[in-house]
């Protein structure tokens, strides 16, 4: 599974990883992320409903990390609250969480990541990673303005 740490204002990769496939490897994966981002401040995360976990949330909330996590209440109690949710950074983190989506587009049209022709963690993983790369030179290139 790929992995990424994705900042919402350009939408730039800052981090990604690529582990086994299993239950929890989404949550695992975005907690060793944020340890290598190593922010001094405050900074919120977003997130899908995979991500809405008490446990996770908790862990976010001690590592100084604000969850944006879209709330899972089918059946359930979600662990995302109002004092969350009442902030209008949360609606925002939830409009701008999309574009994560469009990294992993991205890599299966344009990085020729839809059918890896290598096997094995670490080649794979070396090819996710470079495809980032070349994704992030494409985004800065289209940031700088023309002139």
């Amino acid at each position: 599974m790929g992995h990424v740490l994705m900042e919402n204002r350009n939408g730039l990769v800052v981090s990604a990883r690529l582990t086994q496939a299993s239950g929890t490897a989404e949550r695992d994966a975005c907690l060793d992320m944020l340890e290598d981002a190593g922010a001094n401040r405050r900074i919120t995360l977003g997130g899908d409903k995979n991500y809405d976990v008490h446990d996770f949330v908790d862990t976010l909330r001690s590592l100084n990390v604000t969850p944006h996590v879209a709330q899972n209440d089918t059946n359930r109690k979600s662990a995302i609250d109002r004092r969350t949710t009442r902030h209008p950074g949360y609606a925002v983190s939830m409009r701008k969480r999309k574009r994560v989506e469009e990294i992993f587009g991205w890599l299966k049209t344009v990085g020729v990541m839809r059918k890896t022709r290598h096997r094995g963690t670490q080649r794979v993983g070396w090819m996710f990673t470079f495809s980032l790369v070349a994704y992030n030179l494409v985004r800065m290139r289209q940031m700088v303005p023309a002139g």
